[in-house]
């Protein structure tokens, strides 16, 4: 299976993390205003499982270091099955009250609140478990990032209050989401061995744990999709048949956004082992900047905000990027 050699090609690959993460949401908002999030997201959970096997056959079968993929997932006791599943169930619970909180308040706000909360929660459950990297940098860079998610609140905060929107809402559905988004990661990686080219015995390697992630996330979407879709947050109910109403250029969309945010998920996991899992899933959840980015100046989501909220919104992006600076070095 491929193996990343070099803490500063980990570095990359949780760079490369960052940007799927940040960027995989935008396909939500392609497939257009009339196609509902609970539809889309049976779309994006197909395309997390077929890149999780894709990868698994392509990059976690070939080379001559650790286990092939379906030698890995074959020799997997139970506890790393139930660990890397529940995982998965977690991270989707997680995330569909995530991206519900993007239809209602735009990803300018549901990926710096709900995503930055998952980072900095996340980073102290990580670090707990695999004690690898400067913890003064490592907690220092999370503080800053604590600080721009409080900044990024206020700026929707101010927006929220011109379009006579109820700002409890949309935050109160990212900061849920974003302290269940902060466990997902620490089971992953604990039915994992970190050392990837002699792998302990019953655990897995990166390619069999994302695989069985991906399972655990489709599996409980029948229950907690299903469910959403019966008693929406916003709009009126759906059922099974409206997802055959969708055209193959949307479903198509939906599935393109699953393999972004697997791409994103599958480095973070290969980049573990060199970064340890702390830096990988904290520079990963850098996400938070490159989503805030595409919701200001692309979609233009705070183009009617009142005074203030710029500069507001500058601070947040700058105490983002010297935090993430400060969660890089922290392993140097």
């Amino acid at each position: 299976m491929y193996i990343i050699e070099s803490y500063s090609l980990a570095v990359l690959f949780c760079i490369i993390t960052m940007f799927c993460w940040g960027s995989w949401a935008n396909t939500q908002k392609l497939a257009g205003t009339q196609w509902r999030f609970e539809l889309f997201y049976w779309d994006y959970v197909i395309g997390i499982v077929l890149l999780s096997l894709l990868f698994g056959y392509t990059l976690g079968s070939t080379g001559d270091g650790g286990r092939s993929f379906a030698e890995d997932l074959f020799q997997a006791d139970r506890k790393s099955y139930s660990l890397a599943f529940i995982g998965g169930v977690i991270f989707n619970l997680a995330n569909i009250l995530i991206v519900a909180a993007i239809a209602y308040a735009g990803m300018s706000v549901a990926f710096p609140v709900g995503i930055g909360l998952a980072l900095v929660l996340g980073v102290i459950v990580n670090y707990v478990s695999t004690q690898k990297g400067d913890p003064v940098l490592l907690f220092t860079g999370v503080t800053l990032v604590v600080i721009a998610i409080v900044m990024d609140a206020l700026a929707y905060r101010k927006l929220a209050g011109t379009e006579r929107k109820n700002p409890k809402v949309g935050l109160m559905l990212a900061l849920v989401g974003g302290f269940l988004m902060s466990f997902f990661y620490f089971f992953v990686a604990q039915s994992m061995s970190l050392d990837f080219s002699n792998p302990e015995g019953g655990k897995f390697t990166p390619y069999g744990a994302v695989f069985v992630f991906a399972i655990g996330i489709l599996m409980s979407n029948f229950v907690f999709n299903t469910i959403l879709m019966k008693k929406p947050i916003e709009g009126s109910k759906l059922y099974g048949a409206d997802y055959f109403k969708g055209s193959l250029p949307v479903h198509l969309v939906g599935i393109l956004g699953g393999i972004i945010w697997c791409l994103g998920m599958s480095f973070s996991i290969i980049a573990a082992e060199k970064a340890g899992p702390a830096i990988s899933y904290g520079l990963g959840q850098g996400a938070t900047m490159v989503a805030a980015f595409w919701g200001v100046f692309i979609w233009r989501e705070f183009k009617n905000a009142p005074k203030g909220t710029n500069l507001l919104l500058a601070g947040m992006f700058v105490l983002f990027i010297l935090g993430l600076g400060m969660i890089v070095y922290a392993g140097v």
